[in-house]
């Protein structure tokens, strides 16, 4: 008896957030790693503040 695969629907709007959220982490990895934590919780904690 012969199988069917049903076809695979991709939602685009997920697969750009997971994109995005990726990005953002990567980022935020690379400069922990550039500046050191310090100088990286300093930066995080000023934009924050900046936003409100």
């Amino acid at each position: 008896m012969p199988t069917t695969v049903a076809p695979v629907t991709v939602s685009w709007p997920a697969v750009l957030a997971a994109l995005a959220g990726g990005l953002l982490f990567a980022s935020a990895i690379g400069l922990w790693a550039y500046f050191g934590t310090t100088v990286f919780f300093e930066m995080v904690r000023t934009g924050w503040m900046a936003c409100f």
